[in-house]
């Protein structure tokens, strides 16, 4: 999209991040919990900007020889236009320039849509984490060898 860009975040940034999460997801990241990431692993977190508001970001961690998406989510009138896609290839490259070998996430089973984006870049189904969540819901982990 012309008028979106995918960018490393800023520390401006994260009131929007978390507005972002909020609105995304039903048991959210603390505010603390984001601004950990931030501090902590900056090369590893993107947002996605369009017309001058972060309506997404991608939060990544290094773990050992992998990388770990830890949280990724655009706000919901933004999703379907590649935004997330965009994001996970964003993450993807950082991990890669870092010499990791793979990227894993987590997420809810129920959740459709992510699950056929992260197929569509590539992901498998690894296994099932049960009673995740916090409301006893089960979770995929979804495994990408980077090469």
């Amino acid at each position: 999209m012309r008028e979106c860009l995918i960018r490393g975040v800023e520390e401006p940034d994260l009131p929007e991040v978390v507005r972002v999460e909020f609105w995304s997801f039903p048991y959210p990241f603390e505010n603390e919990v984001l601004a950990l990431l931030y501090i902590a692993w900056r090369r590893y977190f993107f947002v996605a900007e369009c017309l001058g508001h972060v309506v997404g970001y991608v939060a990544g961690r290094p773990e050992g020889a992998w990388g770990h998406v830890v949280s990724i989510a655009v706000m919901p009138r933004w999703r379907g236009r590649g935004l997330g896609r965009a994001l996970m290839y964003a993450v993807e490259s950082a991990f890669r320039s870092s010499g990791m070998i793979g990227s894993y996430l987590e997420v809810a089973v129920w959740n459709r849509s992510a699950i056929s984006l992260y197929k569509k870049i590539g992901y498998l189904i690894g296994g099932v984490l049960r009673d995740y969540y916090p409301d006893g819901s089960d979770a995929y982990v979804m495994f990408k060898r980077l090469g």
